[in-house]
C-alpha cells in the first residue's frame, strides 16, 4: 500500500509527463541511511580543517553517542548504510602527507568500527572539498598514497565503501580532463586523482578489490548539474585497473532549499525535473548508477512532503539510483536547522519530524532493508 501511494505522490507532483514514463518498474532501493557527522567539524569549504574543532561522535572522545544513534537508525528505522565525513588533516595530524597519523586514525576507526557492528555499510569520506588548505592539494603521489593507506586498513571489509572527496567545486574545464591530465591547472589535479594512476587504482591496487567507490563531480557535486556541468562524461572515464567501471559509483548530492545550499528550513522543490530526470536518465543510457550521500532539509511540513516525493522517484529509478544518505545526525545540536539527531529521552531514541515521516525506511517502505 506505502509503495502504490509514494508512486501515484510523486506522479501527481510532475509537470510533465516524460518524467512519469521514464519510470521503470518498482524494486527497492538498496540503500538508506545518513551522516554521522563530527570528524569533519572545522573544515571549510576552502579546504582548510581545523582539527581542534572537530567534535567525534563517539562517546569515549565527546561524550556524543554516535554509536546509540547508528544502533537506533538501523533496529528502529531500518537504515542500513552510514557516510563518516573526516578531515584529511585530522588523519594526518595536519601532516600535508597521505601517511595516517595513528593517535588520530585510531579515533576515526572507533567510530567506522561502530559503524560497522551495527551490520550496515560504512563510508569513509574525506571531508575536503578537493582543497588542501586553500589549495589544489599536494601531489598525486600523496593523494594516491593516502588512499591507498586507507583502503589497505579496510581492503577485507566488504561493507567499507571508498567516498574519494566530498563535494569538489569551481573545477575549470572539468571536461578536457581525461584528454589533459598532464597539464593540471589548479584544481584540474583532483580529477586526476581520480583517474588510472591514482586514487582509484591505490584503493583496488591496495587489495580492496570489490567495495564501492564514490566519485564526485564539479560544483559540490550537485545532482542538477552532474550531466550538463560535464562531470558525468569525465567521470564516466574513470575506470579500474581491469578496465572495468564495476563498483565504481557516481556520487551526488541534492537539498531541496530554495539555493541548493542546504542551509535553510524550508523546502520548495522534489528536485525531480531539475535533477533525478535528467541524471537519470544519463545512468541508464550509460550503463551508470549513483548513490545520493547527502540530502535533506528542515524539520517542517513542507521538507516532510518534497523529500517524500522526491525518494519516491528515486524507487522508481531503483535500477540507477541505489539510495539516499540525510544530512545530518551524529554531533551536530538538535537545534542545526538540517538536523537529523535523534533525541534520548532517557529509555529509548525519538526521531526528527523529517526522519520520522519521510526518510525512514520503515515509514516510506521503500528501501530493500525493510521490504
Amino acid at each position: 500500500m506505502a509503495i502504490t501511494f509514494f508512486y501515484s505522490f510523486v506522479v501527481a507532483a510532475l509537470s510533465t509527463m516524460t518524467v512519469a514514463v521514464n519510470a521503470q518498474t518498482y524494486a527497492p532501493l538498496q540503500f538508506a541511511g545518513v551522516n554521522i557527522a563530527g570528524f569533519d567539524f572545522g573544515c571549510g569549504t576552502d579546504g582548510t580543517c581545523i582539527v581542534s574543532e572537530a567534535v567525534p561522535p563517539v562517546y569515549q572522545l565527546s561524550g556524543v553517542d554516535g554509536l546509540g544513534q547508528m544502533q537506533h537508525f538501523v533496529e528502529n528505522d531500518g537504515y542500513n548504510v552510514f557516510r563518516l565525513p573526516v578531515g584529511w588533516q585530522y588523519l594526518t595530524y595536519n601532516q600535508s602527507t597521505g601517511v595516517l597519523n595513528e593517535t588520530q586514525f585510531s579515533n576515526y576507526n572507533m567510530l567506522v568500527s561502530d559503524c560497522l557492528s551495527t551490520g550496515a555499510y560504512c563510508e569513509i569520506d574525506i571531508h575536503n572539498y578537493a582543497r588542501y588548505d586553500g589549495q589544489g592539494g599536494p601531489s598525486n603521489e600523496i593523494f594516491a598514497e593516502l588512499w591507498s593507506n586507507i583502503a589497505l586498513y579496510w581492503k577485507d571489509e566488504t561493507k567499507v565503501i571508498f567516498g574519494v572527496m566530498n563535494e569538489p567545486h569551481d573545477i575549470p574545464n572539468i571536461t578536457t580532463w581525461a584528454e589533459y591530465v598532464l597539464f593540471i591547472h589548479r584544481l584540474q589535479m583532483f580529477l586526476r586523482f581520480l583517474g588510472n594512476k591514482c586514487a582509484v587504482t591505490a584503493i583496488r591496487e591496495a587489495g580492496a578489490t570489490t567495495q564501492m567507490i564514490l566519485l564526485p563531480g564539479n560544483n559540490y557535486t550537485s545532482a542538477q548539474t552532474f550531466v550538463s556541468s560535464g562531470s558525468a562524461e569525465a567521470l564516466g572515464m574513470v575506470r579500474n585497473p581491469d578496465g572495468t567501471f564495476t563498483n565504481l559509483i557516481m556520487d551526488v548530492h541534492k537539498y531541496l532549499d530554495y539555493d541548493n545550499s542546504g542551509t535553510h528550513a524550508a523546502c520548495v522543490t522534489n528536485n525531480i525535473e531539475d535533477a533525478w530526470y535528467p541524471l537519470s536518465t544519463w545512468l541508464r543510457a550509460n550503463g551508470r548508477q549513483a548513490l545520493n550521500t547527502e540530502t535533506g532539509g528542515g524539520n517542517v511540513d513542507s521538507c516532510v512532503g518534497y523529500i517524500s516525493q522526491q525518494i519516491g522517484y528515486q524507487a522508481a529509478q531503483s535500477d540507477v539510483i541505489l539510495g539516499y544518505l540525510g544530512w545530518s545526525a551524529g554531533s551536530f545540536a538538535t537545534d542545526y536547522v538540517l538536523s537529523q539527531v535523534p533525541y534520548y529521552n532517557g529509555t529509548g531514541w525519538n526521531d526528527t519530524l523529517l526522519v520520522s515521516m519521510a526518510m525512514s525506511p520503515m515509514t516510506n517502505m521503500l528501501v530493500a532493508s525493510v521490504v
